[in-house]
């Protein structure tokens, strides 16, 4: 344990996020001194996790990481609280970005679509440093009080997420299947879902993490939200929406994952339907073979 970094010289209270915000934005000195600020936070990053690298993550200790910055020990302690905060500099950003997108989001917009985009806040961070967040993943490998906090940080977005379920849906007229308005599974259902898109998440992110940082990882978050809004939601509250199409009551998204469950499950003593249609035929050529096979006739 590196000594150093369990007493910090007392700090003054650091200022909000709707301070920080509102001085960033009060003139060209103050967003010239946010501009300061981050750039020292990401010198200090740099040099710690140069000097974790080379000489191992408990042998380093905060000396080393504010001189190899060029900045005293003091300094550093403005900007972490211990030499382990210094890995994972921009969640607490990231997090306030994704409240206030939760906060905005179109009450018509389905919710957990409106998570899908808030996780995907973090993916971002993530991808806008390639190199360092390569770097970061196969640090906290092989160091477990750095994987301890990366569950925990984990952890704060799942029940941020969960309490805007459970908000969205308590206002809702109507539920989605298996919801009871204030019913005693209401919780459990809002954090399981929650809990499976953070897992979508960290599941496509350590894969592109794995490959070095290559491929276009956006893409493959919005494949694992489609299987996951598939497997939990597949049917949307009354009035909700998918961002940029508005859906009534009772009407299902553009992508069929309505249909498909409702027709798989419908009836279990029906009949199984199968039908063949081209490719590249058109929608309703499909449609009506498929009105023609249930109703016992050939399509004209």
């Amino acid at each position: 344990m590196d000594r150093q970094t369990s007493s910090p010289p007392p700090q003054p209270p650091a200022a909000g996020p709707d301070q920080s915000r509102a001085g960033a934005e009060s003139g060209p000195g103050s967003r010239r001194a946010a501009a300061q600020r981050l750039q020292m936070r990401q010198d200090l990053t740099a040099a710690a996790m140069e000097l974790f690298a080379t000489q191992g993550y408990e042998e380093t200790t905060v000396d080393q990481i504010a001189a190899a910055a060029g900045v005293a020990r003091r300094t550093f302690f403005r900007y972490f609280r211990s030499k382990e905060e210094a890995i994972f500099p921009d969640h607490d950003d990231t997090l306030v970005r994704v409240a206030d997108l939760l906060a905005s989001a179109d009450a018509e917009e389905h919710p957990l679509d409106v998570v899908c985009r808030g996780i995907k806040e973090v993916l971002r961070m993530y991808a806008s440093t390639p190199e360092m967040s390569v770097a970061r993943y196969q640090l906290i490998r092989q160091v477990p009080a750095l994987r301890e906090r990366e569950i925990a940080v984990v952890s704060r977005y799942e029940r941020l997420f969960t309490r805007y379920l459970l908000g969205r849906f308590d206002a809702a007229e109507q539920t989605p299947p298996g919801w009871q308005r204030g019913g005693d599974d209401d919780s459990m259902l809002a954090e399981v879902s929650a809990a499976a898109v953070v897992a979508a998440h960290n599941h496509v992110l350590r894969r592109w993490l794995r490959a070095g940082g290559h491929g276009d990882v956006e893409a493959q978050l919005d494949h694992s939200f489609g299987v996951i809004r598939g497997t939990f939601w597949p049917t949307p509250p009354s009035g909700a929406r998918r961002r940029g199409a508005t859906l009534a009551p009772g009407a299902s998204d553009a992508g069929g994952e309505a249909e498909a469950v409702s027709a798989l499950s419908a009836s279990p003593g029906g009949e199984v339907l199968i039908t063949v249609a081209r490719t590249d035929a058109p929608l309703d050529a499909v449609v009506d073979s498929i009105r023609a096979a249930l109703a016992g006739r050939t399509p004209g």
